[in-house]
């Protein structure tokens, strides 16, 4: 069953969901002001992700109520490498104040070392992004252009088997890019006819211990704008999955989509070496064969963080609501296994 969700609050008055599925839009209304859960627990982030075939960057603001974190990633798919610096602060607490819709206001950072800007305006997104020091005493700095034509986004709205505890999560793929990076005295130019971005909105109440699973791609088949999401892991999803296929401008509906990880053990994964993803509804079944991993693993106290970004390429196929195949043909994405206490 896939359930979507209707318009109105997101929570109710005791900070529980008012309604959990999916949507094609952020249809329910996020308040911050109206969680009843922890104050430390609120978890809230902008993570964009901007590439081409040859190089591209991620980018994260996040207000994890006691720690707030900053990243940014260059990744370069030319020589399967990539150097990522994400300094963190202590105790934000809300007050970096990121909007409460995808669609409007400013995410923004700025320190002596560091600055974020993520704008929203009308059809677009304008990113700018640096850092001082960002690798053995380089600075890196870039201003990128995300145009939105009119598409399907996936939202969704999760709860977990917690009182007051959910995630409200939208996903927008296939934005054309612009845009310029500077990074080792080198320009890296982002043009349309070749450059993605995708935004990864998330705010809600986490528990303490959980582990997700993520997989995204973007481009082109046959001229037009193609991609994915798929997910799961955390929640409770019986109302909904968040597997989406995007074809110009549409969103595909998908059910449940399994990851298959090389390596026979939890904790000893393979992850370099070719993965299989298998949908039970048999409309999607690809392989992917990885070129490098954005690996990072943090263990502070009661905190941990293992967190594996595979970047690789996807072969198989996906098939649209309407019966329709397309062919996915070594195509750029990722997918990742996270795992959190936090």
């Amino acid at each position: 069953m896939q359930k979507k969700l209707t318009k109105g609050r997101l929570l109710d008055e005791k900070g529980n969901l008012m309604e959990s599925g999916y949507a094609h839009s952020l249809v329910r209304e996020y308040n911050r002001n109206h969680i009843k859960a922890g104050k430390t627990r609120i978890k809230e982030w902008d993570y964009y992700l901007v590439h081409n075939e040859k190089f591209g960057v991620a980018l994260t603001v996040a207000d994890n109520s006691y720690m707030g974190l900053e990243s940014i990633s260059f990744l370069d798919f030319v020589n399967k490498k990539e150097k990522t610096a994400s300094p963190m602060t202590l105790f934000p607490m809300g007050k970096t104040n990121l909007p409460s819709h995808s669609g409007e206001g400013i995410t923004s950072f700025r320190n002596k070392q560091c600055y974020f800007s993520f704008e929203v305006e009308k059809g677009k997104r304008i990113l700018r992004a640096g850092m001082k020091n960002f690798h053995e005493g380089h600075p890196i700095r870039m201003k990128i252009i995300l145009t939105e034509a009119s598409r399907d986004t996936m939202v969704i709205a999760v709860p977990f088997h917690k009182p007051g505890h959910f995630y409200y999560n939208q996903k927008i793929v296939g934005m054309r890019a612009r845009g310029v990076v500077e990074y080792l005295g080198e320009r890296y130019e982002f043009h349309p006819k070749d450059s993605y971005g995708l935004l990864d909105w998330g705010r809600g109440v986490w528990t303490y211990h959980n582990t997700w699973y993520w997989s995204a791609l973007q481009g082109t088949v046959d001229g037009k704008v193609f991609g994915f999401n798929l997910g799961y892991g955390f929640g409770d999803t019986s109302a909904a999955s968040e597997n989406m296929v995007f074809y110009d401008g549409k969103a595909h509906k998908l059910d449940k989509v399994k990851f298959n990880i090389p390596g026979a053990m939890e904790g000893k994964e393979e992850y370099l070496k070719p993965w299989k993803f298998a949908s039970n509804d048999n409309r999607l079944s690809l392989d992917f064969t990885p070129i490098f991993d954005r690996k990072a693993y943090t263990s502070a106290g009661i905190i941990l963080s293992d967190q594996h970004q595979v970047f690789g390429y996807f072969d198989g196929y996906v098939v649209l609501d309407d019966g329709t195949e397309i062919p996915v043909k070594h195509m750029l994405g990722f997918a990742e296994k996270v795992r959190n206490k936090w």
